[in-house]
């Protein structure tokens, strides 16, 4: 899904199917696919075949339905296991064409400009949150990525041991075209990490030097990086979203993909599933991006549903706190109705300490649909359609 800005490939709506062997991570070497690609992708994707050691077995319009391998001799015959197993297959998982990876990397980073920082908290929000934006222009090649991936950046100064900080990892926060739409900026949503010891408050190094950062500033930039996140192509997909506090950048940038009108028309991308989102947060005050969560469920009310979880002002059926694992629980029922089709994607960002909650949750709702979720959940990994990103 490399992203092409130029004015000549968005008017092509040309089609073309890509016929590879041995392309992709979850294929076996020598396994044939069959991609089919607007023209304006077609040379990334020819770049990400050759980069992976893929070979291109053909190329051809996509009206002219190509065979999906190369001809053999009209004497050979396939054994027996060639011909059936592509109906044998299962329902194909996820592919991402030609996805940008470490355009930019730690020894030689692209250098930012930031172009704003503010809080996305409310009054009376515990701690710190600001939503950062960096302007990317001028970088050969350009820094480009998509949505569920993740740069990095390297904080200006040294360490105790007199070296250069190491990069931090953040998850990104806008669209592969920007807050701007015009494809050369890049948002973060960072938290700023504050912690106790020896009765002393410490500050986050990366964290700290964001949230205080002013525009204008040259910021170090790696990236993107990162596959696990990342949305399917196909329109009629339902996702499932599971995030806790700033677990809720790659969220954000699916929801303004789906709902927001400017990318709507920008993209050429209209989903037309279910988006259903489980937010939690301490307080009210510290629901991020709400506004927006909350207009898109007004404006479409067949395709997305928000379901909050604040934990210091709503309380669970046993009258604790209520947080995301209890609205999971909660909801059970229609999350495993929608976790039986297979067009259903599940998306879990947030601190790591989330994940037993939503296990624990997903467990029982399964037994009491008489499944085991401890084998359930490693085939929906395996089928591409369970992702997390936790820290």
């Amino acid at each position: 899904m490399r992203v092409s800005t130029t004015t000549s490939s968005r008017s092509d709506s040309r089609v073309f199917t890509v016929v590879v062997q041995g392309y992709g991570s979850a294929h076996p070497r020598n396994a044939e696919r069959t991609i089919n690609v607007p023209f304006s992708r077609l040379q990334a994707l020819m770049q990400s075949i050759s980069q992976l050691g893929g070979k291109v077995l053909s190329v051809s319009p996509a009206s002219d339905a190509p065979a999906p391998a190369a001809a053999a001799p009209a004497a050979a015959k396939p054994a027996p296991e060639a011909t059936k197993a592509p109906a044998k297959k299962p329902a194909a998982p996820v592919t991402h064409a030609a996805v940008p990876v470490n355009l930019y990397k730690p020894k030689s980073p692209f250098i930012g400009t930031v172009t704003e920082n503010y809080s996305l908290l409310g009054e009376g929000a515990i701690g710190r949150v600001n939503h950062i934006t960096f302007d990317l222009k001028g970088g050969d090649p350009q820094l480009h990525y998509v949505e569920g991936q993740s740069i990095g950046i390297i904080p200006d100064g040294e360490d105790a041991n007199g070296k250069p900080h190491k990069l931090r990892l953040y998850s990104i926060a806008s669209t592969r075209h920007g807050d701007n739409l015009a494809g050369d900026t890049v948002s973060l949503c960072v938290r700023q990490l504050q912690y106790e010891k020896d009765g002393e408050t410490i500050n986050g190094v990366c964290s700290t030097f964001l949230c205080d950062i002013e525009p204008g500033a040259k910021v170090k930039i790696t990236g993107p990086v990162g596959k696990e996140m990342l949305l399917p192509e196909d329109e009629d997909a339902n996702i499932i979203m599971l995030a806790t506090g700033t677990g809720i950048a790659p969220m954000r940038t699916y929801l303004r993909r789906m709902f927001e009108p400017s990318e709507r028309e920008k993209n050429g991308w209209n989903f037309k599933g279910k988006a259903w989102l489980f937010m939690g947060a301490p307080t009210t005050a510290n629901l991020l991006y709400d506004d927006d969560f909350n207009r898109y469920e007004r404006e479409f009310p067949d395709n997305f549903r928000y379901t909050k979880a604040i934990s210091r002002e709503q309380q669970n059926a046993k009258g604790g706190r209520m947080y995301i694992q209890d609205r999971v629980s909660e909801n059970a029922d229609e999350i495993f109705a929608m976790i039986e089709n297979p067009k259903t994607h599940v998306y879990m960002c947030g601190l790591r300490g989330m994940e037993p909650g939503i296990d624990e949750a997903m467990t029982a709702a399964a037994s009491a649909k008489g499944l085991d979720w401890s084998e359930l959940r490693p085939q929906l990994k395996k089928a591409e359609r369970w992702h997390v990103e936790t820290y």
